[in-house]
This record gives structure tokens, sequence and C-alpha cells, in this order.
């Protein structure tokens, strides 16, 4: 997809980074038009058993990815913010220590410094319908929805809504694969950041 894409435009990226799969949206900023849904799973080959080693030669599979984009017009790169609820310590560090890596191949090879925006403010500015009452009548972010609604589920929904000509992945059971909340999380990351700075 990338020869496709026009180089003179001013584009926006938005990032879904975990360890696993790295979501991947990019637009093009004056038209407002989705480029490019995908997502990156990094596997180092061979394997290694050092976890450093694991993230570093991760960061390198990145930065292939990231390299055909350098000349692309990219002016902004924005990052969903890693959830910190984990009980795990280990997991929350190794995810901060990815973004840090990440963060640093955007900034080398496309010179924009990365920002960040949370995953209840991207959600809440790209879909600001979602923003209901809930059973306390306070305005919260999916207020109108049962308690154990599936929200990247509904998020899914909505960008498929808006991005008919998407083609999703599925499993062998004709369920949705999780590679495909990445990506809606990045096109959520990249349409809040936009709505939120009043430039879309």
């Amino acid at each position: 997809m990338v020869k496709t894409i026009g180089k003179d435009s001013p584009k926006i990226l938005g990032l879904d980074v975990s360890t696993k799969t790295i979501g991947w949206a990019l637009f093009d900023i004056e038209s407002k038009n989705l480029l490019e849904l995908t997502h990156i799973s990094p596997i180092p080959k061979p394997k290694t058993d050092n976890k450093i080693e694991e993230l570093l030669l991760k960061g390198q599979i990145f930065r292939k990815k990231i390299l055909d984009y350098a000349d692309m017009g990219i002016q902004h790169v924005v990052i969903e913010e890693p959830l910190l609820n984990s009980n795990n310590v280990y997991t929350v560090s190794t995810l901060m220590r990815f973004n840090t890596l990440v963060c640093k191949e955007v900034y080398d090879i496309l010179g924009v410094i990365p920002e960040f925006i949370s995953t209840y403010n991207s959600r809440k500015f790209a879909f600001p319908h979602l923003v209901q009452p809930n059973d306390k009548n306070k305005y919260v972010l999916f207020g109108g929805f049962p308690k154990d609604i599936d929200k990247k589920v509904i998020i899914w929904e909505l960008v498929a809504k808006r991005e008919p000509q998407i083609t999703w992945q599925y499993t062998k059971n004709n369920t949705l694969k999780k590679e495909n909340y990445d990506q809606t999380d990045a096109y959520c990351a990249a349409l809040g950041f936009m709505k939120s700075k009043e430039i879309w």
C-alpha cells in the first residue's frame, strides 16, 4: 500500500503499541482520508531467551517498517498511552521500555516527536456520542451501555462503519482477530488527537 500513498501531502500516523502487536493508522491531514490501516506483529527470528534483547530486536523490526515512510510527509505521530493498570509490574515495565524504543525510532527516522493520547480521550474525542449519562446520570464514556460491554468491539464497529472499504481479518472460527482491535485503537488515537486539537 505504501507505493500508492502520495508523498507531498502532510500526514498523521496513529499507533497502538504493545509488545505483541502494533496497530498502525495513517491519515492524510488535509483530506482527513484514511490511507492505511494495518498492524505489525514483531517476531524476532531466531528467538532469544533474553527479554531485553527480544525487545531490541522487536524495535528493529518496527524500524524496518517505518523506514519506508521516512519521506511520506508524516508531521504527527500519536501513540495511545499504555494502560498501566496491570497488576504485573514486569508487564508494565516491559511495555514502557518498548514504548520508549518505538518513540526513539519515530524520532530518529521521521524527525517527529511522538505525542500521546489516553485511551479515554482518544475514544471521547473520536466518537463524542459515546459520552452518555450512566445510571447515576453522570456523563461518562460508554455511560449508556451495559457494564459488561466489550468496548473494543464498540470501537471496531464505529470504525468499520466509517471505513466500509476495509477488509477485516477473521479466524477460522469466523471471529475477529485481535489484531483488528489494535488497528482500530490506532485509528481512534489519530482521529481523537486531531479532533482534540481542533485541527479536524
